[in-house]
């Protein structure tokens, strides 16, 4: 029988002791994490830096052991078994770690050995991605555009056909274009039912998951589909503008009634206190004190706004 799930963490916790001029502090890094990732299910961890993304990543990838709890990944325990489970999921770590020296059909080679497999045996999984990087097959890895090492790295993860796909920040530095592109290839391994778990402080990408854990100080604020978070948020939200933006969010921070209020983009994500409270009269209020085009309109939450509220935990 399958198991349900192909990753189970329960408990993880994981501090680090950092050395500071004075003293030796004791650093919280993740604080009891618990998470159940679906067999063949696209999960994300959405962040910002610092949250505990990577030593999460570090740990499932069998790299560093976690202080507390337990691992179990496609049905191994992470300590007894991490020698059976380092053959089973592919990682992509944030930082570009192929050899940089090394040509891109060169790293293919190493990495195929590694898993004492073949770039045959395995190439329908990675045959739309290496497209993309053969014509550059002769040149050397360091020297290939952050899109292009983006690719290569993604294929070294694949070629031994991984049951989990382990994917850091693999979004980080690349345009848009290659962005998109990426995601795109990420839906087409789903349907080789291979679990992705992948991190992100991209708050837009979110939505491409089927569910996400929200990370902040290494704590989950929330699990849910991307859906659900955004409509299980409990505020009116209003999207203001003006003139003089930077002088508005000074402003509106300024006025009682203004439960919450952010930057996003051309506007300011603002909820109020009051319900009842007339929009007429903020924008009366933001005019006499020298705002013009002021333009005051009801949005939708994005995860961006749940997850600063979250982060809040303004009741």
């Amino acid at each position: 029988m399958e198991n349900k799930f192909a990753v189970t963490c329960q408990s993880i916790s994981k501090r680090y002791i950092k050395n500071t001029p004075f003293e030796k502090v004791n650093v919280k890094a993740l604080e009891d994490i618990n998470f159940d990732v679906r067999t063949g299910e696209l999960y994300g961890i959405i962040g910002p830096d610092g949250a505990g993304k990577t030593t999460l990543f570090r740990i499932l990838a069998t790299l560093i052991l976690p202080d507390s709890g337990t691992v179990i990944i496609e049905g191994k325990d992470l300590i007894k078994d991490f020698k059976i489970i380092r053959q089973e999921i592919g990682y992509m770590p944030e930082r570009f770690s192929l050899y940089q020296d090394l040509t891109v059909e060169e790293n293919l080679n190493v990495f195929a050995k590694l898993f004492k497999t073949t770039i045959e045996e395995n190439y329908y999984l990675i045959e739309n991605i290496y497209m993309q990087i053969e014509p550059f097959k002769n040149r050397r890895a360091g020297k290939l555009s952050g899109g292009m090492k983006q690719k290569l790295a993604l294929c070294c993860a694949l070629i031994h056909k991984p049951k989990v796909l382990l994917l850091d920040e693999p979004t980080r530095g690349v345009d848009p274009v290659s962005r998109k592109e990426f995601w795109d290839i990420l839906k087409k391994l789903k349907e080789q039912n291979i679990t992705i778990i992948l991190s992100t402080s991209y708050m837009d990408e979110a939505k491409l998951c089927e569910r996400i854990a929200l990370i902040q100080n290494g704590s989950f604020l929330k699990i849910d589909s991307p859906e659900n978070i955004i409509n299980q948020f409990k505020h009116k939200l209003w999207s203001v503008s003006s003139d003089d933006m930077s002088k508005l969010l000074n402003d509106l921070r300024k006025i009682s009634y203004i439960r919450t209020c952010f930057p996003f983009g051309d506007s300011h994500h603002i909820t109020l206190k009051n319900y009842r409270r007339n929009l007429n009269e903020l924008k009366a209020e933001l005019e006499k004190n020298g705002h013009t085009s002021v333009e005051i309109k009801k949005i939708k939450a994005s995860i961006e706004d749940c997850f600063m509220d979250l982060v809040l935990n303004i009741k």
